[in-house]
């Protein structure tokens, strides 16, 4: 037997003795106390000898080794009591004899000495059992909590959105302090392939492969001890003895299951001479392990839900920037095309009419009718060309922004327009196109459907969240639920949504419609007008 366990038996066996001592003393004093209060018993040395039946109590506990790693689950609640006893009998005979003095033979100075002591008991009963309650725990040794504890406290903390790493740690100490004085461990894995996560003492990092029979055996055990363990996981019963083959120590391992996958093991180890594990213990074992696969089974669909977030977010990244790049090259191409337009066909046309002019001055009679009537159909086709050239892309907005070339877009309007346009600041072009369209789309269609009374109102400005337009109506409106898979509002939700931004429809019928957009700031870096070529 090793120090420590002759160390524990010697104080195991002076508790046994202590208690014998108290009990004897306890039953001596308030025997005499009650001779004292009440003239009772008539006969004090038998009834004071009483207590002395507890050493030969003491005596057999000390002896049998079960009853003897006892002692201090009874010496403590035992000093509790007789101190409470001791300390009620104190009470009555201060304030009963000493404070009264010689009572008379009437009956109610008795009874209300007795009721003030009885209410001083009351009073001095709580503080004075704490109290109590603290010495024994240093006389007696704090009493090992319950093994069900554990599952309390494990269940109360995972409500409470406590990191696992942590969560395993605190399960680890309290497995020591409830069911293995001599170490408990956490380990965790998958596939076969456990670690030691967690351990106390701290014994540093561990590792074991299993495969075959050695998994599938260990998967289906619950709670098993030293005999299981030295067929199925040796290498762990091995490293649970390091000074031989383990028969000093009685171990148990938990198997941490989910859904017939391991996941883990729990183990908890003592010594051989203390008391066996009970069937509550294995039970509360086989519970804890139950809660800690959901745990880990949890965590590891969080941590596969967070990767298949990541993933999203890595590909909406890319489909936006896909977007982006579309409708930036529809953009480029747009104002290819209005400067090929501009420089090429318009060019043409306009010199062509110069040419028909100066021949209509040359000539005479039916030529120079005819030559009027080809400048004049040229000009119409030059007037044309320059309107689609707009349509395409409207120099205005690569010269001087958003707010001229709306004010140019509504002048063409067929109902009236108001534009309100902050123009201090410039924006990136594909951005700027990208509101440009939205709002001439939104006049399109305010033009088609609002009525020929109606008036629309265009606002453009900054706004916390980015650039931010608004387009609104006071006619017809519509129903937004029957026209939002529209052409034209898919293609605003397209060209936005190639930015990050976002459209909303505000509408009912007879109550006008108000479209309004936003640019966020992450897409945007204005520059002062100033700025712009």
């Amino acid at each position: 037997m090793n120090g420590s366990v002759r160390a524990r038996n010697r104080r195991d066996v002076a508790l046994w003795a202590g208690w014998a001592a108290l009990v004897a003393g306890t039953v001596a004093l308030a025997v005499w106390a009650l001779r004292v209060l009440i003239d009772v018993p008539g006969e004090l040395l038998p009834w004071a000898l009483l207590g002395l039946a507890a050493v030969p109590v003491a005596v057999v506990a000390a002896v049998l080794p079960r009853l003897r790693r006892r002692a201090g689950a009874v010496a403590g609640p035992s000093f509790v009591f007789c101190g409470l006893v001791l300390m009620v009998l104190a009470v009555y005979l201060v304030v009963v004899i000493g404070l009264g003095g010689e009572v008379d033979e009437d009956g109610q100075g008795v009874l209300a000495f007795s009721m003030a002591a009885a209410l001083t008991a009351v009073v001095l009963a709580e503080p004075v059992r704490t109290r109590l309650r603290e010495l024994a725990e240093q006389w007696a040794g704090r009493p090992q909590r319950p093994a069900a504890s554990a599952l309390e406290t494990f269940g109360s903390r995972m409500t409470r959105a406590v990191p696992m790493d942590e969560l395993l740690l605190q399960l680890a100490e309290t497995l020591r302090s409830t069911l293995g004085p001599l170490g408990a461990e956490v380990w965790t894995g998958e596939d076969g392939v456990l670690e030691r996560t967690v351990s106390v003492p701290e014994r540093g990092a561990g590792r074991l492969t299993l495969a075959g029979a050695e998994l599938a055996a260990v998967t289906r055990a619950r709670v098993s001890g030293n005999a299981w363990a030295a067929m199925w996981l040796p290498s762990l019963l091995a490293a649970e003895a390091p000074s031989g083959p383990g028969a000093r120590r009685s171990v148990r391992v938990a198997s941490v299951t989910h859904l017939g996958r391991l996941l883990g093991l729990l183990v908890v180890v003592r010594s051989a001479d203390d008391r066996p594990f009970s069937d509550d213990d294995d039970r509360v074992l086989a519970d804890l392990a139950r809660q800690v696969g959901l745990a880990l089974h949890n965590v590891s669909l969080d941590s596969a839900l967070q990767a298949s977030l990541a993933e999203l977010r890595r590909r909406n990244a890319e489909l936006q920037a896909s977007r982006a790049r579309i409708v930036s090259t529809a953009d480029a191409s747009r104002r290819q095309i209005e400067r090929n337009l501009h420089d090429g066909a318009q060019q043409r046309l306009v010199a062509l009419a110069v040419k028909l002019g100066l021949a209509r001055r040359l000539a005479t009679g039916d030529s120079a009718t005819l030559l009027e009537e080809l400048r004049t159909d040229v000009q119409e086709t030059l007037v044309e060309l320059r309107e689609l050239a707009h349509g395409i892309y409207p120099p205005l907005l690569r010269e001087h922004g958003l707010g001229e070339a709306l004010r140019n877009a509504a002048g063409r309007a067929s109902i009236p327009v108001r534009v309100e346009a902050d123009t201090g600041l410039r924006y990136p072009p594909d951005a700027e196109a990208a509101v440009y369209f939205c709002c001439l789309e939104a006049l399109q269609n305010a033009a088609k459907h609002a009525g020929p009374d109606a008036t629309v109102t265009v606002r453009i400005g900054a706004a916390e969240g980015g650039l931010e337009f608004e387009v609104a109506d006071d006619g017809a409106g519509f129903d937004p639920a029957a026209t939002a898979e529209s052409h034209g509002f898919v293609n605003m939700r397209d060209r936005l949504g190639a930015f990050g931004g976002e459209l909303t429809i505000t509408s009912a019928p007879g109550a006008g419609a108000v479209v309004r957009g936003t640019v966020p700031t992450a897409a945007l870096t204005p520059v002062p007008e100033a700025g712009r070529p």
